[in-house]
């Protein structure tokens, strides 16, 4: 079903969603100039450039210098870094015990944390943090039965990546990459963190640096996983990584065409797909523990069947379509969401909790970084301990995050691939195709069972 010759071909590869791609760039260039000017205000010297006289109409008079601070980030990035790295050795020998620690101690970390921020006197956050620890307890119990399937492919998915070395290297480059954006990011942290504006407005400053420190790690993940998913694709397209079918340097093609013609891409899709398909998993895990809640069960469906929608548009196996055949970020979706559809592996792909599992284990990791930096500021600067932690857990979740994607754009292109031709799979592995095969056969029984009984229920109901 596949034509190779259209895969990685230049005579497709033209620039794609140039115009995101420049607002990505020009917000970088931006925002460090921004971070620059935040960081040096209050560096050695209080006020040193005179912004604080345009706070609005809120003044604090405090004597907080960015070095106060910035430490407390340099130990949230090396605590990240050093997590991420952990993962990267242990991918081959421990991943899935690894994984499955994610998954069961995430409910208990958030617990203990939420604990923690009611002695610190933390209401808002012991709340939010006992919230989080709830939703995450009832979506695992909710796919429980979800979870030896997903180990089983997320188990594969390591096996491709550990044959492949090179993804290691991509990953440690790019995480170096992210570390000194991050170097400059948390100098204009810091900056803000010890400025003389009021709670409110250093919230304000440090939610919007906040969401673009997100962008940009979304963006290197994704890039990365263009890379990876391109690689793996090729790998299984052509039979291995030493058949001689396999074109010279495939990496640095594909490394290439995911930092220049696709990058625009990417940066458009970065926005969308992680907030997307979180929201996704909830939902679904929510929607098949209602039970007889007919009201309840019809707002659950109303969401539900927007955010379907919207995953046609954004979802991360448009990557791989991006990495292998050059399309744009929406026909890329579409086409992906579309050829699941058309063959029934859509069911399987909706069962499958992979990016689920990788995604606790990213926040565990953040949640690990955020604590050792807010332990250190309770220990020196005690009331800014929340603004800290909070801000140091989003670079560990980034930082641990480079290196789960390696894993996830390897199941992405399993599915793709098992979708497009099944006997790519087959020659790569026979039993774990012939596994993929009984399952997806057992998940489109379960959907025509499930769809009569509906009917059924209707008719009964006229």
């Amino acid at each position: 079903m596949i034509d190779v010759g259209d895969t990685f071909s230049p005579k497709v590869r033209r620039w794609r969603d140039v115009f995101w791609l420049a607002i990505f760039m020009l917000h970088l260039i931006a925002l460090g100039f921004v971070l620059v000017l935040l960081g040096l205000n209050r560096f050695k010297k209080s006020d040193r450039l005179n912004i604080d006289r345009y706070t609005n109409r809120v003044w604090e008079h405090n004597n907080g210098l960015t070095e106060n601070y910035w430490p407390n980030y340099a130990v949230a990035g090396g605590v990240g870094a050093a997590l991420g790295w952990i993962w990267l050795l242990l991918l081959g020998s421990h991943a899935n015990l690894m994984m499955k620690v994610s998954v069961h101690i995430l409910t208990t970390y958030l617990a203990v944390i939420s604990v923690l921020c009611f002695w610190c006197k933390q209401f808002f956050w012991g709340v939010a943090f006992a919230t989080g620890a709830a939703l995450q307890f009832l979506y695992v119990i909710s796919v429980v039965d979800r979870l030896p399937f997903t180990m089983l492919v997320l188990q594969k998915a390591v096996k491709m990546v550990w044959s492949l070395p090179e993804v290691m290297r991509v990953a440690y480059a790019f995480m170096a990459v992210m570390l000194l954006w991050m170097g400059i990011w948390s100098f204009g942290a810091a900056g803000v963190v010890a400025s003389s504006r009021g709670d409110l407005g250093r919230w304000w400053l440090l939610v919007v640096l906040s969401v673009s420190l997100f962008w940009t790690g979304a963006v290197l993940c994704n890039t990365i996983h263009v890379i990876v998913s391109g690689l793996v694709f090729l790998v299984l397209i052509h039979g291995g990584r030493n058949a001689s079918p396999m074109p010279p340097n495939p990496l640095m093609k594909s490394l290439r065409y995911a930092v220049t013609t696709s990058f625009g891409s990417i940066c458009y899709g970065s926005l969308f797909t992680a907030a997307i398909r979180t929201l996704r998993w909830k939902i679904r895990g929510f929607r098949s523990k209602i039970g007889n809640n007919e009201c309840l069960f019809c707002c659950v469906d109303f969401l539900f069947q927007l955010v379907e929608t919207l995953v046609r548009f954004f979802n991360k196996y448009a990557y791989v379509q991006i990495a292998v055949y050059g399309k744009g970020f929406n026909r890329a979706a579409r086409d992906a969401w579309e050829l699941f559809q058309s063959t029934g592996v859509e069911a399987l792909v909706a069962y499958d909790c992979s990016g689920a599992v990788l995604l606790m284990g990213t926040v565990l990791g953040g949640l690990i970084t955020g604590t050792c930096a807010g332990v250190w500021t309770w220990m020196t600067w005690s009331d800014r301990v929340i603004m800290v932690g909070s801000t140091a857990m989003l670079m560990g979740m980034v930082l641990v995050g480079l290196a789960m994607v390696v894993v996830e754009s390897a199941v992405t292109s399993i599915y793709i691939c098992y979708a497009e031709d099944p006997l790519l799979i087959q020659k790569w592995d026979p039993q774990f195709f012939n596994q993929m095969s009984e399952k997806l056969h057992q998940r489109l029984q379960h959907r025509s069972a499930l769809a009569r009984e509906i009917l059924t229920q209707n008719q009964h109901d006229t």
